[in-house]
C-alpha cells in the first residue's frame, strides 16, 4: 500500500491526529519509537482542562472542538475510556480565564462551602476525564479500523520520513527538541501516585500561585490518580519517595479518606511543553509537506481533536513556507 501520509510519535497527539488523516481517506503510518502504551500520555491524570498552554486564542478553539469530540464519545465509556464528571477547579488567586470558560456548559462559580480549605477562588464545572491508557487503545482500534498502521520504531530524520510520503506530521513531542531541532520544548516533570479508590467521585484540580503548588485526585476506574509537580527542565522520570509522601499528604488535607489508601502505582511523565505550542506547515528538502503538532505541555489531551483537525487541514494547504495555522475549526 502506498502511504499518503507519516505520522511521527503515538501519544495522544500522533494517534489522534492520525486517526483525522485516515478517516478522512488518507493511507497513514504512525512510526514511533514507544508503543502508545509506553508513552507520556499514558501516564497523564486524563482531565480535559487548558493548562499552561499558548496561545490563548488558538488554544480556546482546539479545547471546545476536543471537548465536544470527547463528550460525545463519554456516550461509550467502557469502549472509549472516557467519561464526563463534575468536579471543582480551586486558586489561591482570583484568575481570568480563556474564551474557552464560556464555551463549557454549566461552568459556574464555585461557592465558599464547594472549595477546598485555603482556596478562594474557583470553579465547578463537568467535564471530559479520560482513562488514558483505555483511550490510546481505542484510537488504536480506530486507526487501524480506517486502514491505518502503527511502525514501532524511531525517527531519525524528519528528510527520511518525507522520501517516504508526501506529508509528515511531526507529532513528537519532547522528541522534537532534537529531531527538529528546536530548543524551545522542554520537559516539564510531573510525579503522580494512584492510590485504590476510597469513595472518591468526583475530581479535583487545585493550584497555589504562591507557591506554585498543585494538587490534583481524579477518579479512574483503576483508581484515584493523586498529583502532581509541575517541575520546569527537569529530565528524571524516577519516581521520588519523598515526593510521593507529599503528594498523598496534600491530597488527604483535602480529602482524609486518601490518607489510608493502599497506593497502586508511582507514575513520572514528563510534559512536553512549549510557549507557545507549535502547529505550522512548511516542505521538507525534496518537497514533502511537512506538519509540526508538538508543545502541548499538559494540555495534550484536552486539544487533541482540536489541533489533529487543525494539522488536516495544514496538510491540505499550498505548502507554501511556514505559517502559523488559523486558530479556526478545521473540518
Amino acid at each position: 500500500m502506498t502511504r499518503d501520509a507519516i505520522v511521527v510519535g503515538a501519544g495522544v497527539i500522533g494517534l489522534t491526529t492520525a486517526v483525522v488523516l485516515a478517516e478522512a481517506g488518507r493511507h497513514v503510518e504512525v512510526r514511533s519509537r514507544e508503543r502508545p502504551a509506553e508513552t507520556t500520555s499514558a501516564v497523564a491524570g486524563g482531565l480535559w482542562w487548558p493548562y499552561r498552554i499558548e496561545p490563548r486564542e488558538a488554544v480556546t478553539a482546539w479545547a471546545l472542538e476536543s471537548f465536544r469530540q470527547l463528550s460525545r464519545l463519554a456516550d461509550r465509556p467502557d469502549e472509549t475510556g472516557v467519561r464526563l464528571v463534575d468536579g471543582t477547579y480551586a486558586c489561591t488567586e482570583r484568575e481570568e480565564r480563556g474564551g474557552w470558560a464560556a464555551g463549557v456548559p454549566g461552568l459556574r462559580p464555585a461557592a465558599g462551602g464547594e472549595l477546598p480549605a485555603g482556596y478562594g477562588h474557583g470553579v465547578r464545572a463537568r467535564t471530559p476525564l479520560v482513562d488514558m491508557p483505555a483511550y490510546l487503545g481505542y484510537l488504536e482500534r480506530r486507526f487501524a479500523a480506517a486502514g491505518g498502521t502503527v511502525v514501532h520504531r524511531a525517527v531519525g530524520d524528519l528528510a527520511e520520513a518525507g522520501r517516504a510520503a508526501p506529508l509528515v506530521v511531526n507529532c513528537t513531542g519532547l522528541g522534537a527538541r532534537d529531531l527538529v531541532p528546536d530548543p524551545a520544548v522542554h520537559p516539564v516533570q510531573g510525579q503522580v501516585v494512584v492510590v485504590e479508590n476510597p469513595g472518591v467521585s468526583e475530581w479535583l484540580a487545585a493550584e497555589n500561585r504562591a507557591t506554585g503548588e498543585i494538587l490534583n485526585v481524579f477518579p479512574q476506574p483503576y483508581g484515584v490518580v493523586l498529583g502532581g509537580t509541575a517541575r520546569e527542565h527537569v529530565w528524571d522520570r524516577t519516581p521520588s519517595p519523598g515526593t510521593a509522601r507529599a503528594i498523598i499528604s496534600r491530597c488527604a488535607r483535602v480529602d482524609p479518606r486518601l490518607a489510608g489508601a493502599r497506593v497502586l502505582a508511582h507514575r513520572v511523565g514528563l510534559r512536553p511543553a512549549r510557549s507557545p505550542a507549535r502547529l505550522e506547515a512548511g516542505r521538507l528538502p525534496g518537497g514533502a509537506r511537512l506538519v509540526h503538532n508538538y508543545g502541548h505541555g499538559g494540555a495534550g489531551v484536552t486539544v487533541s481533536w482540536g489541533c489533529a483537525l487543525a494539522a488536516a487541514w495544514l496538510a491540505d494547504g499550498d505548502g507554501s513556507g511556514e505559517g502559523p495555522v488559523s486558530p479556526g475549526r478545521a473540518e
